[in-house]
């Protein structure tokens, strides 16, 4: 297997830790659904988070759906003039046969713009 690289995006409504990990949930269920990925062939993600979203940890979600052996961490996005707000974003590496230029990264919500070659 290969080792291969995802990346997705979404916005939370509100600062609230059932938002984020709502959102988060969301946002790694679609990345699941579009490339197959299974809990075991999950190497690392790390979630970035905008300086405006403080009440909880998007990787706790990521525990909740079973990616208990992975390395997860999660860090503040830099704060860049005119960024998006209440932003989570993540980048996941994983075991796959799939050829980069098949894996298919995702962006939702108000995150669907940052990307829209993608969509």
């Amino acid at each position: 297997m290969t080792v291969r690289s995802l990346r997705g995006a979404t916005t939370v409504p509100e600062d609230t830790p059932e938002a984020i990990l709502a959102a988060t949930g969301e946002l790694l269920q679609a990345l699941i659904d579009r490339n197959g990925i299974t809990p075991e062939t999950v190497i690392s993600a790390i979630f970035s988070a905008t300086d405006d979203l403080t009440s909880a940890y998007p990787a706790e979600k990521a525990r909740e759906m079973g990616w208990t052996r992975a390395g997860l961490m999660c860090v503040q996005e830099m704060a860049v003039e005119g960024n998006l707000p209440a932003c989570i974003r993540v980048l996941v590496l994983w075991e796959t046969d799939k050829p980069q230029a098949e894996v298919q990264h995702c962006y939702l919500r108000g995150a669907a713009g940052l990307r829209p070659d993608l969509e």
